[in-house]
């Protein structure tokens, strides 16, 4: 019997507390494994052009920043040695963000961007340029800000990024 009058404890208390919306239980002893979620092309655009309703074109160093951590996460788990172009690359093919993926000397260039959507006056890849900038910047160890200079969705047949200011 437990020291404290009325309470209960143990599995039944566990129990009743989880009912409440409140969770006791121990430290978490393992990471849980990582989960992903499907978003359509249409759906990534509706939310873009949510965001620019609200917040103009600020909104696109935002998404920029997302893609840039997006990569963060991808080359913290590189191994040793490993290219992490190569990487990205297969990543950025395999999570759907693109169908094609080249590195050029000055940046990259893409077909099949998730986020390109044709029609458009103003480029539109920004989360795959983050994310593409800073696969380069693992690489060279150095800054390296992409930008977006041929983009499907203002008629472009792919979608070109070169490094800002001409390095």
């Amino acid at each position: 019997m437990s020291g404290v009058p009325g309470r209960l404890t143990g599995r039944r208390a566990e129990s009743l507390d989880n009912n409440r919306g409140t969770f006791i239980g121990g430290p978490q002893v393992r990471r849980p494994l990582a989960r992903f979620v499907k978003v359509s092309q249409q759906e990534l655009d509706s939310v873009r052009k949510l965001y620019e309703s609200v917040m103009s074109y600020a909104c696109h160093g935002l998404f920029f920043r997302e893609g840039m951590v997006l990569a963060e996460e991808l080359t913290k788990s590189l191994a040793l040695g490993e290219d992490p172009l190569e990487a990205g690359k297969k990543v950025i093919l395999e999570r759907g963000w693109a169908e094609e993926v080249a590195f050029t000397d000055s940046g990259a260039r893409v077909r099949g961007s998730i986020e390109a959507m044709p029609g458009g006056d103003v480029e539109t890849c920004h989360r795959l340029r983050g994310i593409l900038s800073k696969l380069l910047e693992a690489k060279t160890k150095h800054r390296v800000r992409l930008a977006e200079v041929e983009c499907v969705s203002t008629g472009g047949r792919e979608c070109v990024f070169e490094q800002e200011g001409g390095a």
